[in-house]
């Protein structure tokens, strides 16, 4: 049976984390949990990818990160969106809603696909 889940694109996953932390300070792990539950397992986030993207995130300073404890009481750490990330956040946001909006027109438009 194939997978009908999708791995995300290098290009998004920083703007799905940004996302995610918008609600506040999460692990990697919430992290990508919350990828999966808030897209019903469509889109899926691997630790492979996951934790370069949140270190480039960090590098830009779009996220700040400090250790603290789990819900497991286990040592973690926990990133944060930082401000120049909010406004990145909302930047690209715009940006992707725009795209995605002007894809959805073209996969729309005639002739169709049924």
């Amino acid at each position: 049976m194939a997978d009908d889940r999708f791995d995300l694109l290098q290009g998004t996953l920083g703007l799905v984390i940004l996302k995610a932390l918008l609600g506040g300070e999460l692990h990697g792990y919430a992290i990508a949990r919350w990828v999966e539950d808030t897209t019903s397992d469509v889109l899926r986030v691997e630790e492979g990818s996951l934790y370069p993207a949140l270190r480039r995130l960090e590098d830009r300073g779009f996220i700040a990160a400090q250790w603290g404890l789990s819900e497991n009481n286990r040592r973690a750490r926990f990133y944060g969106l930082t401000a120049a990330g909010r406004r990145y956040l909302k930047a690209e946001a715009e940006r992707w809603l725009e795209f995605s909006g002007a894809v959805t027109r073209v996969l729309r438009a005639a002739p169709s696909l049924a």
